[in-house]
C-alpha cells in the first residue's frame, strides 16, 4: 500500500491589514493580524517516481493556464533543501478562487511543503524551511504557521497573536480576480501606524469591537478598481446578525464575523438567494490547522 498525506489549505483572512511604510526597493511594510478559515483547499501527497500534480475542483479549471503551479515550486524546493528527489503524485482540490486576497497560492504552497516533509521524512530547521517559504512568496510563511499571528515587514517578521475566540466567518466574492500589484499600486495616502493588541478577545463581540479601530488599507484602492467590493461590503454589513465586514488582503473577497458558524450559515443562504452568482462560503475560525493526517 503506498504511502500518503492530505492537509487542508486554509484561507488566510486578514482580520486588519495596516500599511505601515515602503522599502527602498518598493515593497510594502505592513501590519496585519491573520487568522485562518475552516474553508478549505485539499493537498495530497502519495509515493510516486516522479513529481505530478493533478489539479481538481471549482476554481481547478483558473489554474490550467498555470505553466509553473506555486505547489510544484514548493515541491522541488522542498526536495532541494532536504537532498531528495522531487518524487510524489500529488493532487490539489481547488475550493478557494484564485486570487482573491485570501492567500489561495501560498496556502496550497504551504500545505504542500506540510504533506511532503512527512512523506519524505524532512525535518528541515525552522529558520531554513521560513526562508524558502519566503522565497516562494509573501504570504507562504504565514501560512507555514498554521495559527493566528502577527504579520509584519513583507511578511517575513511572524509574531503569535493572542489566542482568538470562536466566531462564525461568511466569505464572499463577488467573482472577479484582482491581483495584488495593481492595487499596492492604487493605494494612495499616509502610512498608518501599527496596531496589534495584547489581550485575547472573550468572544466574538469583543474580537469585533478590538478590530472596530482598525481597518484594511488596501480597500479604498481595491474597490476603486473593482466597485464590486463596496457592494459585497455593504451586503455583510446589512446581513442578519454581522458583527463587522472587512476585505481581505488585498481583495477582492471579503469577510463577515458573526458569533458562531451557524449565524453564519443563516446569513450566507440569505445572501446567495440575492446574489446567486457571487462565491459564498461560510464557515468558522479556526486555532490551528497545521495537523497532517495520514490517507486512509
Amino acid at each position: 500500500m503506498l504511502t500518503g498525506f492530505r492537509a487542508a489549505a486554509p484561507a488566510k483572512i486578514n482580520l486588519y491589514l495596516h500599511v505601515v511604510g515602503r522599502r527602498d526597493d518598493g515593497y510594502h511594510l505592513i501590519d496585519s493580524l491573520v487568522a485562518f478559515a475552516d474553508v478549505h483547499d485539499t493537498v495530497t501527497a502519495v509515493e510516486a517516481d516522479e513529481l505530478t500534480l493533478a489539479v481538481s475542483g471549482p476554481f481547478g479549471p483558473a489554474l490550467a493556464a498555470e505553466p509553473d503551479n506555486l505547489v510544484l515550486r514548493a515541491a522541488r524546493a522542498l526536495a532541494s533543501l532536504g537532498g531528495v528527489k522531487p518524487r510524489a503524485r500529488m493532487r490539489l482540490i481547488k475550493r478557494l478562487p484564485v486570487a482573491s486576497g485570501i492567500g489561495g497560492g501560498s496556502t496550497d504552497a504551504a500545505a504542500a511543503l506540510r504533506v511532503l516533509s512527512a512523506l519524505w521524512k524532512l525535518r528541515p530547521a525552522p529558520q531554513d524551511l521560513q526562508e524558502l517559504a519566503l522565497e516562494l512568496g509573501a504570504d507562504v510563511p504565514v501560512c507555514l504557521g498554521g495559527r493566528a499571528l502577527y504579520m509584519g515587514g513583507i511578511g517575513d517578521q511572524l509574531v503569535p497573536a493572542p489566542k482568538l475566540p470562536e466566531a462564525g466567518l461568511l466569505l464572499v466574492n463577488p467573482g472577479t480576480p484582482l491581483t495584488t500589484p495593481p492595487v499596492f499600486k492604487a493605494r494612495q495616502g499616509a502610512f498608518s501606524a501599527a496596531a496589534r493588541f495584547a489581550d485575547a478577545p472573550a468572544d466574538a463581540r469583543a474580537l469585533a469591537k478590538v478590530l472596530e479601530g482598525r481597518r484594511n488599507d488596501l480597500t479604498p484602492a481595491a474597490a476603486s478598481l473593482l466597485p464590486s467590493v463596496g457592494q459585497v461590503l455593504t451586503e455583510l454589513w446589512g446581513a442578519e446578525g454581522c458583527l463587522m465586514a472587512r476585505m481581505s488582503g488585498s481583495g477582492a473577497t471579503c469577510f463577515g464575523l458573526f458569533a458562531d458558524a451557524p449565524a453564519a450559515a443563516k446569513a450566507g443562504a440569505a445572501l446567495a438567494q440575492r446574489q446567486p452568482r457571487w462565491w459564498i462560503a461560510p464557515g468558522r475560525l479556526v486555532d490551528d490547522i497545521t495537523a497532517v493526517i495520514a490517507e486512509a
